[in-house]
């Protein structure tokens, strides 16, 4: 386990650097530059601007004076926010973000493993073909749909809660989050349903059924545990998607997390900015793809890491 930790941290190095120098080159392939507005600068300025931020170097030069401020975890700072620097703007967003995206993923595991539970349990039955309905409903419809949705009804019509706006108390965290949680939940009860309908049909799910276990116990102790498998799998790059904010749902609900900052900085042409929230996108879906494996390997004593 030890060495296959190892060579995946090994790994995680070229694919940042593959990840950076593809969003490095391909932001600034975009028509426009982050001092562009509608009213012209003064050539002296822009050409003091541009000099004062590197951007009138070489493209290949500007590359490697990017990835060694990288090597010092210095974003740089952000062309558009005076004062502050992409280290801080993304401190700054995260706890939001992984407070939002955390309980959104909380959220849609516990209803998402209950629901495929119960609709593998109740196989072709009213109740199994009424949960998969929903679970349809939550894939089809986009959460940009359902934010305005829930904000009209809740919101406006029925006054129980914020429409938007942020802070820490649990009133401005429960739309957004039901919001994100809809359709992963709806993901995660189809795979669980799939899943734990294969199990159910295994030969050591018959043995443990003929030993006189009871069907809870049968579930809980033998079918559970390789049930979860497709979902832990899932879970990697959703819960990195999730913690780092859809940026919809943010711009909807006006949040301050790292997807608002995401969207102001690619429409202001904010190359630092847009860099540092990729890049730490990329970090996370891969420490949460490498802990995914980790689990896998626990939850599944057959798969043996080398």
């Amino acid at each position: 386990m030890l060495n296959y930790s190892l060579r995946r941290l090994a790994w995680a190095f070229p694919t940042l650097l593959l990840l950076i120098t593809v969003a490095f080159f391909m932001i600034r392939v975009a028509p426009g530059g982050p001092f562009d507005s509608e009213k012209n600068l003064p050539p002296e300025i822009e050409q003091n601007l541009n000099a004062k931020y590197h951007l009138d170097e070489p493209l290949v030069q500007q590359y490697f004076r990017y990835l060694g401020q990288i090597l010092r975890f210095d974003f740089g700072p952000s062309f558009q926010y005076r004062d502050w620097t992409v280290n801080q703007l993304i401190a700054k967003g995260f706890p939001v973000s992984l407070s939002i995206g955390a309980l959104a993923m909380l959220l849609s595991f516990t209803l998402g493993i209950g629901i495929g539970t119960i609709a593998a349990l109740r196989q072709n039955s009213v109740l199994d073909h009424g949960l998969m309905g929903y679970a349809m409903l939550g894939i089809s419809i986009p959460n940009f749909v359902i934010a305005p949705l829930l904000i009209l009804v809740i919101s406006v019509y029925w006054g129980w809660l914020p429409s938007g706006g942020w802070e820490w108390n649990w009133r401005n965290m429960v739309l957004p989050v039901i919001t994100l949680a809809m359709p992963v939940t709806a993901y995660i009860a189809r795979l669980m349903r799939g899943s734990m309908i294969e199990v159910l049909h295994s030969d050591f799910i018959r043995t443990a059924r003929a030993k006189g276990l009871s069907e809870m116990t049968v579930i809980r102790r033998h079918a559970m545990k390789p049930a979860l498998l497709p979902v832990i799998s899932f879970m990697g790059p959703a819960l990195a998607g999730l913690i780092t904010g859809s940026v919809v749902i943010e711009k909807i609900f006006a949040i301050p997390g790292i997807g608002s900052f995401f969207v102001q900085g690619a429409m202001n042409r904010d190359y630092t900015l847009v860099m540092g929230v990729v890049i730490f996108y990329g970090a996370l879906i891969i420490l949460f793809n490498f802990l995914v494996d980790l689990i896998y390997a626990w939850l599944n004593p057959r798969v043996h890491y080398k």
